[in-house]
C-alpha cells in the first residue's frame, strides 16, 4: 500500500505544481491580489507531498521491499542500512526523485523568505518555478515512476547498490550537487520574472543574487566531492577526467561564476542587464542539458542511470521547450532595456566584463569538446575522442588569463581607474609572486613553464587579494577596526577568490610535480616513488558486511623512518559478481602517498599502484574556501534589508549614468 501512496503524492503535487503555474501569474498579470496570494500555500503544499513521496521511498528501501521494481534492482538486504538510505538516489527513478525533492526545497525557501518582495515578482517567480516541476514531475510520472511493482513475481533479495556508489562520498555528492544545479532554477524564475514585467533593475539583481551565490556555493561543494570521489574510489589516483558527466557538472558552474559577477555590476552599476538575464537562462539549461546527458542514454558511465530512448526523447523536449520559450522571451523583451552608462578602459566594469567573456569562452570550449563527439557518432559520421590532453592544453590558457585579470581587477575602481595608479597599486603583489614562485619551483625540483604560470597566478591572486583587504582595513581607530567595517559580502569575495588561488596551486603542482608509478610486487619487495619508498609486506583477507576482500600492507618509509602503513583492498561482491579496488591514502595538507592494488598477475604477484601527490588536498580545500565565500556572502545586511521607496516604482525600460570616460553595454 506504502508504494500506491507515493504514486497518489506524485501525483497530487503535479496537480497542485499545474496550479502554481497558472493561478499566481494569472493574478500578477490582471493585478488580482487574491490569486497572487495562492503563490505560497501552493508552493508549500506541492513542497509536502513530493517529500511524502521520497519518504515513502526511502522507506521501501530500509525495510526491503523488494515488490518495488526499483528497490530491487538497486539495493540487497545484505546492504548497510546508511547505503540503502543513499541507494534511494542510486538509480535513475531515485536520482529524479531527489532532484524534484530539490527543486521542490528551493522553490518554498524562496516563498518563506522573499516576503519583502513586491507580490507581482514573487508570484511570477513561484509561477516559472511551478513550470520547471510540472516538466519534471510529468517526466518521473510518464516514464520514470519510481514505485512500480514487480507483483506477483516478487524477487526473494535484491539486485545490489552499484559497489561504485557503495561509499560515504556518494551519499553526500549527489545531494549537494543537485542543489546546486536545481538552485540554479531560481536565478532562471527571476530573469524570466524581470522580463516578464520590465523590471530589469538593481533591485531583482540583489533579490536575485543571494540566490544564485548559494546556488553555486552548493555546486562548488557539490563538483568537489565527486572529485574527491574519484580520487580515492576509483582507484587510479586522479582528481578530474575530464569525462563528459564531469564535463556536465563544470558546464552551470562557469557559467554561474559568470553570471555571479555580471549580477554584481547590474546590482552596483545597473549595467550588463541583457548580459546578465541571458547568462541566468544559459545557466539553468547548462544544468537541463547534464540532466538529459546523464540520463538519456547518450552517455556510458557510472553515473548514467537511464537507457531508455523514450526517457531521453522527453528530456530533450523539455530541454527544447525551456530554451526556446525563455530566448523568445528574451529576444521580445531584452531589445527594450537601453543603458547608456560611461566607464573608462581600466575600470571594474570592464575587467569584470573581460573575465566574464573569458568564463563564457572556457564555457564554450567544454561544451564543444564534450557535445561535439556526440553529436558525431548520433549522426553517424564517425567517431571521435576529445580527451584530457585536449581540454589542458586549450582550458589552462583561459584559466590562466582569467585568474590574471582578477589579480588586476581587484584593485579596479568603478567608472574609471587611473593608470599610473593601478600600475603602482600591481608592482609589489607582481614582484612578491614572481619571487615567490622561483623558490616554491626551486623547492619542487626545478623549472617547468606551466608550473611557472600556474604558481605565478595563483601568488598574484592571492596577494592582490590580501593586499586589497589590507588597504581597506586601514583606520584612524586602528585595523582592526577597519576590518570590522567591512561587509560580509567583501569577505565572501576575499574567501572565494582565495579559494580560487589555493585550487589553481593546487592542480598546477600535483599536475606537474606529482609521481606515479605501476609497478609488479611480490610480498616482500621495496618500491621506490621519488624519495619514498614503498616495502610490500604481504596479503590478508577480512570479510566485510556484503562483500570480501584481499589487503595489501604496505610499510612507507622516508630517509629510513616509517611514515605510515597502508592497507588497500581487493573486494568481491558476491551478489553483483562485482570487483572493486579500495585504494588507501597516507593524507596530509602538502601531500598524499596513495596505494592501489590492482590485478594479481601470478599466485604472489600483484599490479600495484604508488603514487606521491603534492597539495592535492588543496583542490578540495579551495573548493571548501569558495563555498564558504558563497554563503558568507549572502549573509550580507543589504540582502534582509526592505526594498526602499524607489525601489518599488515601476521600473522604466531604459535609464541612464554618467561617468568620465567613454564605453557603452545594452
Amino acid at each position: 500500500m506504502y508504494p500506491e501512496l507515493g504514486q497518489l503524492a506524485l501525483i497530487l503535487a503535479l496537480l497542485l505544481a499545474v496550479l502554481l503555474s497558472v493561478v499566481p501569474l494569472a493574478g500578477s498579470l490582471t493585478g488580482r491580489d487574491n490569486l497572487q496570494a495562492f503563490a505560497r500555500p501552493l508552493a508549500s503544499g506541492m513542497f509536502v507531498f513530493i517529500g511524502l513521496a521520497f519518504a515513502v521511498l526511502t522507506h521501501a528501501f530500509v525495510t526491503d521491499d523488494f515488490s518495488v521494481a526499483y528497490v530491487a534492482n538497486n539495493s540487497n538486504s545484505m546492504l548497510p542500512w546508511y547505503y540503502k538510505f543513499s541507494a534511494v538516489w542510486g538509480g535513475h527513478e531515485g536520482s529524479l526523485l531527489l532532484w524534484i525533492l530539490m527543486l521542490a526545497g528551493w522553490t518554498l525557501a524562496v516563498a518563506i523568505f522573499s516576503r519583502r518582495l513586491p507580490s507581482v515578482m514573487i508570484s511570477q517567480v513561484l509561477s516559472v518555478l511551478g513550470m520547471v516541476t510540472v516538466g519534471f514531475l510529468l517526466f518521473i510520472v510518464i516514464t520514470s515512476n519510481p514505485f512500480d511493482r514487480l507483483l506477483p513475481n516478487v524477487p526473494a533479495d535484491g539486485a545490489d547498490l552499484n559497489p561504485l556508489l557503495q561509499d560515504f562520498g556518494l551519499i553526500v555528492h549527489p545531494p549537494m550537487l543537485y542543489m546546486g544545479y536545481v538552485g540554479f532554477a531560481v536565478a532562471f524564475a527571476f530573469a524570466v520574472a524581470a522580463l516578464i514585467n520590465g523590471r530589469l533593475d538593481a533591485a531583482w539583481a540583489r533579490w536575485s543574487r543571494p540566490w544564485t551565490t548559494v546556488a553555486w556555493a552548493f555546486l562548488s561543494l557539490g563538483i568537489a566531492l565527486g572529485s574527491w570521489w574519484a580520487y580515492y574510489e576509483l582507484g587510479w589516483g586522479g582528481w578530474w577526467f575530464w569525462d563528459p558527466v564531469e564535463n556536465a557538472s563544470l558546464l552551470p558552474w562557469l557559467s554561474g561564476t559568470a553570471l555571479m559577477h555580471s549580477l554584481a555590476v547590474t546590482e552596483k552599476r545597473g549595467v550588463f542587464k541583457s548580459w546578465t538575464v541571458l547568462l541566468a537562462i544559459v545557466t539553468f539549461a547548462l544544468s537541463l542539458l547534464g540532466t538529459f546527458l546523464v540520463r538519456s542514454g547518450v552517455l556510458t558511465s557510472v553515473h548514467a542511470f537511464a537507457s531508455d530512448p523514450e526517457r531521453g526523447t522527453f528530456l530533450l523536449g523539455l530541454l527544447a521547450v525551456t530554451v526556446i520559450a525563455s530566448l523568445a522571451l528574451y529576444a521580445f523583451r531584452a531589445p527594450v532595456v537601453h543603458v547608456r552608462s560611461r566607464y573608462g578602459s581600466l575600470s571594474r566594469e570592464v575587467f569584470l566584463l573581460l573575465n566574464n567573456v573569458l568564463l563564457v569562452s572556457a564555457t564554450l570550449l567544454v561544451a564543444v569538446g564534450t557535445l561535439y563527439p556526440l553529436v558525431l557518432d548520433y549522426l553517424e559520421l564517425g567517431k571521435l575522442s576529445i580527451g584530457e590532453p585536449f581540454f589542458n592544453l586549450t582550458f589552462s590558457p583561459l584559466a590562466v588569463a582569467t585568474g590574471l585579470l582578477l589579480g588586476a581587477g581587484i584593485f579596479s575602481r568603478w567608472k574609471k581607474t587611473d593608470g599610473g595608479w593601478l600600475a603602482r597599486k600591481l608592482l609589489w603583489p607582481l614582484a612578491v609572486s614572481t619571487l615567490a614562485t622561483t623558490a616554491v619551483l626551486i623547492g619542487y625540483g626545478g623549472f617547468k613553464p606551466w608550473a611557472f604560470i600556474g604558481v605565478f597566478t595563483a601568488l598574484w591572486v592571492t596577494l592582490a587579494t590580501l593586499w586589497d583587504l589590507w588597504d581597506k582595513s586601514s583606520s584612524r581607530k586602528g585595523r582592526l577596526h577597519g576590518l570590522k567595517r567591512q561587509s560580509r559580502s567583501y569577505y565572501g569575495m576575499v574567501l572565494g577568490h582565495l579559494g580560487l588561488a589555493i585550487t589553481m596551486a593546487g592542480a598546477t603542482v600535483v599536475s606537474n610535480y606529482g609521481i606515479e608509478r605501476d609497478v609488479r610486487m611480490v610480498p616482500g619487495d621495496v618500491a621506490e616513488v621519488g624519495d619514498y619508498q614503498f616495502a610490500f609486506k604481504d596479503i590478508g583477507a577480512r570479510q566485510g558486511p556484503n562483500f570480501s576482500a584481499q589487503y595489501g600492507t604496505f610499510e612507507v618509509m622516508l630517509d629510513g623512518e616509517r611514515i605510515a602503513v597502508l592497507h588497500p583492498e581487493k573486494r568481491q561482491y558476491p551478489v553483483g559478481m562485482s570487483v572493486m579496488t579500495e585504494a588507501d591514502i597516507d593524507a596530509g595538507l602538502f601531500r598524499d602517498i596513495f596505494v592501489a592494488i590492482g590485478e594479481r598477475i601470478t599466485d604472489e604477484a600483484w599490479a600495484i599502484r604508488l603514487q606521491y601527490k603534492p597539495l592535492v588536498r588543496w583542490l578540495w580545500l579551495g573548493a571548501l574556501f569558495m563555498a564558504a565565500g558563497g554563503f558568507l556572502a549572502i549573509a550580507d545586511r543589504r540582502y534582509r534589508i526592505k526594498e526602499s521607496a524607489s525601489e518599488r516604482a515601476p521600473s522604466p525600460v531604459s535609464d541612464s549614468g554618467s561617468g568620465a570616460s567613454a564605453g557603452a553595454v545594452s
